[in-house]
């Protein structure tokens, strides 16, 4: 798998705050729903972005409560996008969810 963020892979993502971290991983989710209808090709890079985000999360998230929502996001997104939408999540429910870690993100500036 591409390495898309190597800044952030080396070290970076881990100076960010919880809600900095969601609303990057939140920007490439609404990314791949954007994307879904429009052209696989950027949905699929969206996505590979989105697992590589949430991935470097979960891997350095030492809170159970959190890790257990990351690993539950990470199980119920790609459901949604690549799966059979078992949980008929949709693609307003993803946006609204992300929604509240962009503008916390904004207002901690």
């Amino acid at each position: 798998m591409t390495v898309y963020h190597k800044n952030l892979a080396s070290g970076g993502w881990r100076k960010l705050s919880f809600g900095k971290k969601m609303a990057n991983i939140g920007s490439e989710v609404e990314r791949a729903i954007n994307w879904k209808s429009k052209n696989k090709h950027y949905a699929d890079l969206a996505i590979e972005r989105f697992l590589e985000l949430i991935d470097l999360t979960i891997r350095d998230e030492t809170e159970f409560h959190r890790l257990r929502e990351l690993l539950r996001i990470r199980e119920l997104f790609l459901d949604y996008i690549l799966g059979n939408n078992q949980y008929f999540f949709s693609a307003d429910f993803w946006k609204k969810y992300f929604y509240q870690f962009t503008y916390a993100a904004q207002a901690n500036k």
